[in-house]
């Protein structure tokens, strides 16, 4: 048993999960390749210090892997797109195991703006937010699973950035029949997507204004928001690559999911 350093370091129950998911490396593929120095267990364990504690990635402990080699990992996954796979593979063994289906019937859609920092990359001002950064558009099932995440300039409005992650989502959720979203969506896009895609976009609105009230099916998009919060390298937007924005938010639902799963 290898013991935690960190409270973000997995068990074994939670790496023998995520290990069969994890790319291997090339020399096992590869005859002559060069022989690994550091194992995935590591690199990934030194991913998720990140994620969980929001340091750079210049500042990760003496006793993981070097920031070069884990950073080098994350950011190769991130083009080709392995945390987005390895989320998907989880996301329906762990919705099997709540007895549900492997796709989801329904989807609940939102957006959060979040700051930018000085790394640079793109961003805009989100007026109604009043926040200078970018916006993060999200796609979750009724157990708050992450479905389809994407990072756009803040000043994208909702409608348009919900028009790209639907289609995303008609795309490769053909099972979806509705998909819920707050008024921000409402107007021209609930048209448009009765015209374009195989499911249709409810509008759950608030009926009184300065009044709380737990909105049907809304709470679970809000409620996933929250479990972000929880890592502090998504406080704000630290990274200078969108496809790296949206790579955090899936090692975050991962980290979430492994936990469930173990």
């Amino acid at each position: 048993m290898v013991p935690q350093r960190y409270t973000s370091d997995l068990t074994d129950g939670q790496w023998a999960v995520l290990e069969p998911h994890v790319p291997k490396a090339r020399s096992d593929a590869i005859r002559g390749g060069r022989p690994e120095v550091y194992s995935k267990r590591a690199i990934v364990e030194g991913i998720l210090y990140v994620k969980t504690t929001g340091c750079q990635w210049k500042n990760l402990p003496s006793d993981l892997p070097p920031y070069p080699t884990v950073y080098y990992y994350f950011n190769t996954w991130s083009k080709r797109d392995i945390w987005e796979q390895i989320n998907r593979v989880l996301r329906e063994r762990l919705r099997i195991a709540c007895g549900r289906e492997p796709e989801p019937s329904v989807a609940i859609i939102d957006s959060q703006s979040v700051k930018t920092t000085e790394i640079g990359g793109i961003k805009g001002y989100d007026a109604g937010k009043k926040v200078s950064g970018r916006k993060r558009h999200i796609a979750v099932d009724t157990l708050g699973l992450l479905l389809k995440a994407i990072v756009h300039r803040a000043a994208v409005q909702d409608r348009d950035g919900g028009k790209i992650l639907c289609m995303l989502l008609n795309v490769w959720f053909r099972r979806i029949k509705v998909i819920f979203a707050d008024a921000g969506y409402r107007g021209k896009l609930v048209e448009w997507i009765g015209e374009r895609c195989s499911f249709a976009l409810s509008i759950v609105a608030r009926n009184e204004l300065h009044r709380f009230v737990v909105m049907p099916k809304r709470w679970i998009v809000e409620r996933t928001f929250g479990w972000f919060n929880l890592a502090r390298r998504l406080s704000k937007d630290y990274e200078y690559e969108i496809r790296n924005s949206e790579a955090m938010l899936y090692v975050t639902m991962i980290h979430i999911m492994v936990k469930r799963l173990a």
